[in-house]
Order: C-alpha cells, then structure tokens, then sequence
C-alpha cells in the first residue's frame, strides 16, 4: 500500500513540475536562421561580344578537357533527374559526371550558348569511360569543378541584374531555339574567379533540351528531352503580335517569353546566323549523336536561326 502511495506521490510531482514550466522552456530549441549568402563582388557578366563567333571551335568547345587516362570515383552528386558522380581524372582535376539521356543534349546546348557569347560551365562529353569504382558508362558528360571558380548560389530569370536588356531577351529566345523546358531559377548559377573583378551569370544544367516541350496543361506529360526525332518535328514560332513574338514553348517560367519583341529576336538570329553549317554540325558531332541526327539537328537548328532573322514587322533600327 504504501508503495503504491509513494509512485502515486511521485507521478503527482512529475505532473506539477511539466505544469509549472514555461511555454519558453517546453517550445523546441529555436535553430538559428541561415545568414544568406553575401553577393559576391565584382561587376556582373552575362555575355560578352563573341567577336570570333565565326572562328570558334564548337567541337572542342571551352576550356580544359578532362584527362581520361584514369577517371576515379570521388562522391556521389545529389539533385536532378540524372545520375551523377564527382570524379577526378588522370590530371587530379574534379569533375561532375553526368550519365544518362541528359548528357548528349546538354553537351550540344553548352556548345551553342558559348557560341553565341554568354556565360556557360565548361562541359565536355566522352562517348565511353570506365569510372574506376563504378564501371563503364556510355556518353558521359564532364563539367569542371575547381577551386579556383566559387558558386555563389542561383540567379533568377526574373530577378537579376539584366532585366530589361537585350542579352537577357536573347538568352531567353535561345532557351526556346533549343527547347529547354526546364528553365528553373536553380538551374542558373553565379560563378566568381573566372575573371578578376567580374561575376559570371551562368546558365547551368541544359539537359532537358532538343526533344519536345509539350503543349497545355499537360506539357509534364508530353514533355521529353534528348530525342531528336521530337525536336525535328516541334514547332518553334505561332506569329507576332502587337511586336510581341509568339513562340510554341511551354515550361517552367513560361510567362517569362511574354515580352520578347520581334527586334530581340531578330538580334539573337542574326548573331547566331554567323556560324557556320560545319560549326552547328560540330556542336552535335561534339555530343555523339549518330551521323544522321547530327545532319538533321544541323538542318533543324539553322531553320529555325533564319525563322528568327525573317521574322515580320518590328523596327529594323533596333536591331
């Protein structure tokens, strides 16, 4: 008896005790807010004057091709659709390695924004490479990492120093030339140490590209990237209207086309109308398709380049 009096007693206090402590000492540790990142410093770049448009070799593409003398696993990647590895090569350099159907479309999307002049990651692609740790892989992308270049987060389409000028206008034209449905924000990144006292705005991650973006409400659906045959047969421009061209694209921040006008687009057509055949075929030949999709896409790419520079109405002394 007098033991089941004492748990009693002692539940009772336990009781009092949870009672008399306040709502501060009951409520969950508070966990400190993240500080957002300080912008880094120096002047924004988005694109530059490609003066040796005509010259550029859009087979080798930008920068430092990786060693694949030996690829060694380093870590696993997380984010996207694609599978991912952190790997080094023969020289100690880090790479990204993309596997899957993103990395032939992405490789060629890479080669025709440089081209064009704006702001890219160094990417390469190797048609087979045996990942020591995890095997041999067909088309494999190879985006550099390096500490020399610091990622400073994403920039938004709708947000960022360019609003309202003609290379953002232009780089948006060239998302719907190429068919990028996945325009998210997270998919552009700001990279610093490229060049001193200068910001990069880079656009990242174009493998959802040259397949088809779908139409309506249920574009998620119809959606589908790296599939040529997809793209050969989507429309690209419905029109103009009020100065305003209409292009058959549905996606993510589709509403972002809304104000691209005729001159905007005759501008990016006329730059793009200075590569050559040989270049755009380069520019496929660089990601492994077969000879009869690079002939093809070559074909499909320089129809739609003349639909941007023959577009009606507009003020010839814009562009």
């Amino acid at each position: 008896m007098l033991h089941r009096v004492r748990r009693f007693a002692a539940a009772l206090y336990a009781v009092i005790l949870v009672l008399s402590l306040s709502p501060a000492v009951l409520a969950a540790p508070q966990q400190k807010e993240k500080k957002p990142k300080e912008p880094p410093q120096g002047a924004p770049v988005l694109w530059r004057e490609p003066a040796d448009i005509s010259a550029r070799d859009l087979f080798r593409g930008e920068g430092e091709q990786p060693n694949l003398d030996k690829i060694t696993f380093v870590k696993d990647e997380k984010g996207g659709t694609s599978k991912k590895y952190r790997v080094r090569d023969a020289s100690g350099r880090e790479w990204v390695a993309k596997v899957g159907s993103e990395a032939q479309s992405e490789t060629a999307a890479v080669r025709l924004v440089w081209a064009a002049g704006y702001q890219t990651e160094i990417v390469h692609l190797a048609p087979s490479v045996n990942i020591v740790g995890k095997g041999r892989f067909e088309n494999v992308r190879f985006e550099l990492r390096t500490k020399a270049l610091k990622r400073h987060g994403h920039w938004a389409w709708e947000e960022n120093p360019f609003v309202g000028k003609r290379e953002l206008q232009g780089l948006k034209v060239l998302m719907a030339l190429i068919n990028n449905w996945d325009l998210k924000d997270e998919n552009n990144v700001i990279i610093s140490g490229a060049t001193p006292d200068e910001v990069s705005y880079a656009i990242s991650d174009l493998g959802a590209t040259f397949g088809k973006t779908g139409s309506g409400a249920l574009w998620r659906l119809k959606r589908s990237r790296n599939k040529p045959e997809d793209y050969l047969k989507s429309k690209f421009i419905n029109g103009v209207k009020d100065g305003r061209v209409e292009f058959t694209f549905s996606g993510v921040n589709n509403q972002m086309f809304d104000s691209i006008t005729v001159a905007d687009a005759r501008w990016l057509g006329n730059l793009l109308a200075r590569l050559s055949d040989q270049q755009l075929t380069d520019a496929f030949r660089a990601a492994n398709y077969t000879p009869r999709q690079v002939s093809a896409l070559t074909e499909a790419v320089r129809g739609r380049i003349n639909e941007l520079v023959n577009l009606p109405g507009g003020d010839a002394s814009e562009q």
